[in-house]
This record gives C-alpha cells, sequence and structure tokens, in this order.
C-alpha cells in the first residue's frame, strides 16, 4: 500500500533537484516557496496554511525579502513540505522515523506541543553537527597529517559562512565552543597538513575569520578575555596572510570591545582599523570599520568625529551593489547603518535625533532576532528617558526584557541594567513599576 502524502510535500525528484538543494542549503525559504509553486504547483495558499505562516508573509518571502530564523517556523516547514531534518540542520523529524512502518500518514503531520518545547540548545546541537558541512566532512574528524587541495580553503571559508547564520537567533553562550572548535581545527590543519604556499595562506585568511566569530560569541558570552586573544590571533593570521580587510576587521572588533573601558584607546584603535582599507577593499568593508570606528567615537563624546565617520559608512554603503561582499559583512545594510546611528546620537544624548531613526529602522527586526532587538531597544529607551519621556522609556525597557528571556548573551542585560537603576527614581508611575518588576528590582 502506498503511503498517503500531505498536499504540500515535495515530491522527490523537486527535493534533490539543485535549485531546491541549494535553497534548502541556505535556509532561503523564500526560494524555497517559490520552487514549490513553480516546480510542484504547490500554491502559497497552501504554502500558508501548512506552514502556518501569514499568506501576505509567504509571498513577502517568495520575492525575496525577509527571512526565517525561528526554530518553530523552520520545523514547520521542514514538515510540512517533507524536507528531511538534516538539510536544515534539525535532528530527524518524527515523520523520517516512522514513515516506513506506518502505511498511512496522516493528511498533516503536526508538530506536537513537545516538539515545540525542545530547547533551544538542542537546536543549536544539532544544526552546527556535521549536517551542516557544505560537501566536506567536519573538521575534527578529519586527518590532518594530509595534503590539502587549493579548493579545501573556499570549502572552510562556504562552512564558515554557514555556521554564521546561527549568530542570528542564538547567543554567544549557545554558540562560542562551535565556533572555537571550528578555528581550532583550522589551527590544526594548518599545523599538521601538507600545502602550497597560496593555499597556506588562503588558510590562515580563514583562520582569520573563524577568529574573529569565536571572538564575537565569546564577547556576546561575557568571556572578555578570551575574545580579545581571538581578536589579536585573528589580526595575527589576517596580517601574515596579507588579507587587509579581515586585520581591519579584528582591529574594529578590539575597539568595540574596548570602548567599554579604556574609550581613548578604543577611538585610536578604530582609526587604525580604518587605516588599513585601500582603494580596492569592498563597500561592505569600508561600511563597517567606518560604523565601528563612529561608535567608538560616540562613545568617547566626539560628536564631529561621530558625524564623519557614519556619512563615511554611508558613502560606502551606496557602492555596495556594484561588487560581491565578503559574507562576514553581508548583514551590513542601511538598516544597520540606520541602527547605528540612532545608537550613535543617544549615546551623545541626542534623542530627538535618535529615536525617529530608532524607531523606524527597529520595525525591520523580527523578535526571533531577540538579542539584537533587545540591545538596540535599550538605546531607544534611554533615548526617550534622556528626553523625559518616562513612560515611553519604560514601556521600549519591558519590550525589551521580554526579548532577552532564554537568549544566552550576556549584552542586553549589561545594557538594561543601568537603564533600570535610572528608571527607579520613578517608582510610583505604573509602566516604571511594571518594567521593574519584570526585572525583579
Amino acid at each position: 500500500m502506498t503511503h498517503y502524502k500531505p498536499p504540500t510535500t515535495l515530491p522527490a525528484h523537486v527535493l534533490d533537484s539543485a535549485e531546491v538543494q541549494a535553497a534548502i542549503t541556505a535556509h532561503d525559504f523564500g526560494a524555497i516557496f517559490r520552487l514549490a509553486r513553480d516546480l510542484a504547483g504547490i500554491s502559497y495558499s497552501k504554502i500558508a496554511a501548512e506552514c502556518d505562516i501569514k499568506p501576505e508573509r509567504v509571498g513577502t518571502l517568495a520575492r525575496g525579502r525577509g527571512r526565517i530564523t525561528t526554530f518553530e517556523k523552520i520545523v514547520s516547514i521542514a514538515d510540512a513540505l517533507r524536507i528531511p531534518g538534516h538539510l536544515l540542520g534539525l535532528a530527524d523529524r518524527p515523520w523520517e522515523t516512522h514513515a516506513q512502518c506506518s502505511s498511512v500518514a496522516p493528511a498533516r503531520t503536526t508538530t506536537t506541543q513537545e516538539d515545540n518545547q525542545v530547547r533551544r540548545r538542542e537546536f543549536f546541537h544539532t544544526a552546527t553537527g556535521a549536517t551542516l558541512a557544505v560537501g566536506i566532512t567536519d573538521l575534527t574528524r578529519q586527518p590532518t597529517s594530509r595534503r590539502i587541495g587549493a579548493d579545501y580553503p573556499e570549502l572552510l571559508r562556504l562552512r564558515t559562512a554557514r555556521l554564521r547564520r546561527l549568530d542570528n537567533v542564538l547567543g554567544g553562550g549557545d554558540t562560542y565552543r562551535v565556533y572555537q572548535s571550528e578555528y581550532q581545527a583550522t589551527k590544526a590543519l594548518l599545523r599538521h597538513a601538507t600545502y602550497t604556499e597560496g593555499t597556506g595562506e588562503a588558510l590562515l585568511s580563514v583562520l582569520a575569520e573563524q577568529a574573529q566569530q569565536a571572538g564575537w560569541a565569546a564577547f556576546d558570552a561575557g568571556r572578555e578575555a578570551d575574545a580579545t586573544a581571538l581578536y589579536k590571533e585573528s589580526h595575527a593570521a589576517a596580517t601574515t596572510a596579507g588579507d587587509k580587510d579581515l586585520a581591519g576587521n579584528a582591529l574594529a572588533f578590539l575597539a568595540y570591545q574596548m570602548v567599554n573601558g579604556d574609550r581613548r584607546s578604543g577611538v585610536e584603535i578604530a582609526n587604525r582599523s580604518c587605516a588599513t582599507l585601500g582603494p580596492d577593499a569592498p563597500a561592505g568593508v569600508r561600511a563597517l570599520l567606518h560604523e565601528r570606528r563612529a561608535w567608538a567615537c560616540a562613545v568617547a563624546g566626539l560628536a564631529a568625529d561621530t558625524e564623519h565617520a557614519l556619512a563615511e559608512a554611508a558613502l560606502a554603503l551606496s557602492d555596495a551593489h556594484e561588487t560581491p561582499q565578503p559574507d562576514w559583512v553581508s548583514w551590513v545594510d542601511l538598516t544597520e547603518l540606520r541602527i547605528m546611528t540612532g545608537r550613535c546620537w543617544a549615546e551623545l544624548g541626542r534623542p530627538l535625533r535618535a529615536v525617529p531613526i530608532l524607531e523606524e529602522a527597529l520595525t525591520a527586526y523580527d523578535d526571533s532576532q531577540a538579542r539584537d532587538k533587545a540591545l538596540y531597544l535599550s538605546w531607544l529607551a534611554d533615548a526617550y528617558l534622556t528626553a523625559g519621556e518616562v513612560e515611553q522609556a519604560a514601556r521600549v525597557t519591558s519590550r525589551a526584557l521580554d526579548l532577552t528571556n532564554g537568549v544566552a548573551s550576556v549584552r542586553p542585560r549589561r545594557r538594561l541594567n543601568p537603564l533600570l537603576q535610572r528608571l527607579t527614581k520613578h517608582r510610583g508611575v505604573a509602566d516604571v513599576d511594571d518594567a521593574l518588576d519584570r526585572a525583579a528590582l
């Protein structure tokens, strides 16, 4: 007896097609929806119903706008379209395990309440295993005493790019060990494998990129010393490899971390990072380094320098469409620049400039990006409080506190704690009391 399949199931020939496989590998669900319609005749309305997504959202995603990052939605899509879990970085789905022992499957496989409550850490652990590899096996399982071909560094770079996507939805407390293990595996490869000089330089460049990602996760998890050491190692590796862009970014990371302490040194290092930029530096790299210089200047109270750096970042972004950009700057766009601009003006005590920019930019952030949205809301709340809008500041603070639940990052709460202390002066105001209660203060 043949098995019954839900109407949204992707036929085998469609699922195995190069286009669909590429979309799944990139977690480009909009492209998956579009291909499901074009190649399998599954309507957007059917996809919306089976995946529990609003129909207009499906259409928007199919047009290449927005992305899906929440665990629950990814699970819903995998189950509705019958995409094997390992292709999306999930454990095997229940229907995969039981499909062969059931003569008839239900018309629609729904995710049980227990499935919905799977801890994010379990998803993270599965998502960062060998199933995320891009045509290669897990580095930690590979023999290092062998010859490495010229194409291998690019495979590692693609793998690093895929793993970087975890930072969109998980905090450094979840991702640090994985990023660190990738860095250590490449380090061992450089030490024990054999390769040409050119391949060695390319491997060093990948190592620098991996060290930066591990350093960022360490910083996000509150492991300041580990972050500093990794940024410095990244700078050394990038310099040896002749990769000026990554060397500059390592300095920018150091400056970003340092401004919380030695503000003057943070500005000096940020200026050094921008000094590495040559005439051929990709636009996204220029924008990122100038953004971080703007932040260092804002924290140091240098308004004119801040404005100049933001203008340089905007100028760079205006050229970003002309040439391909490195994956490690793919998140730098006009929305990110607006967020940074609002943050800088809030830090400089200019709420009339900060509030409208942050309000507008934050509409582009989904709650699935909980850590980043909570952080950015903290600057919005800070600006409102500086402007004397106590109730609005408290409401935004409460929203940020809600988003921090379950996020393995120390940074949102570090940002919110001083703000909460300022709000304690306004006890008795209902919205303030609500925010303080949420924070248990």
